[in-house]
């Protein structure tokens, strides 16, 4: 019984930095309207545009969407075919999870760290700003383009949760 307490201990742990991403995500969130709102009164109002502020909506947009996906997963917001699933016991359900990790969540997010980490370190090593005049400038494009590393590794660390607490409720239904 300790050993599940300890497995548990460990997935609250991992937990915690997906809630810390999740609670960043949504202020993120709430910046992006913000500066949303200020380009159109920008526009609309003053006849004036900030080339850096509208590209910088786009890279928020996307950074919110990476950044709350280990967040989403450990909610379990997260895209689901449910046709067994929600009439599964919990045992099942452990095993469903411990095997999806497994065979499919790691695998992709292993393939998308391996693909992402040149699309990102050759950002850094040409020290890359926004093709646009007044565009983003540098360090901001490849910090953007390092959380293309960022999500892949922060979902793993989530999956690594789901399989600890999987394993730990298989533990306390033997």
């Amino acid at each position: 019984m300790r050993d599940a307490e300890s497995l548990s201990s460990t997935a609250n742990t991992l937990d915690r930095v997906s809630s810390v991403m999740g609670r960043f995500t949504a202020w993120l969130t709430l910046v992006m309207v913000v500066v949303t709102f200020v380009i159109v009164i920008m526009r609309y109002v003053f006849d004036a545009g900030l080339i850096w502020l509208q590209e910088s909506v786009i890279w928020m947009h996307a950074a919110v969407f990476m950044i709350g996906a280990a967040y989403t997963l450990l909610h379990e917001d997260h895209v689901r075919v449910d046709i067994f699933y929600r009439d599964m016991s919990d045992a099942h359900r452990a095993w469903v999870n411990l095997i999806g990790v497994l065979i499919f969540l790691f695998p992709l997010c292993g393939y998308l760290a391996y693909a992402s980490f040149d699309f990102a370190a050759v950002s850094w090593s040409i020290r890359e700003s926004s093709r646009e005049s007044g565009g983003l400038p540098y360090p901001l494009i490849p910090i953007l383009k390092s959380i293309v590393v960022l999500m892949p590794v922060a979902v793993a660390l989530q999956g690594v949760s789901l399989i600890l607490r999987s394993i730990a409720k298989l533990r306390r239904g033997s």
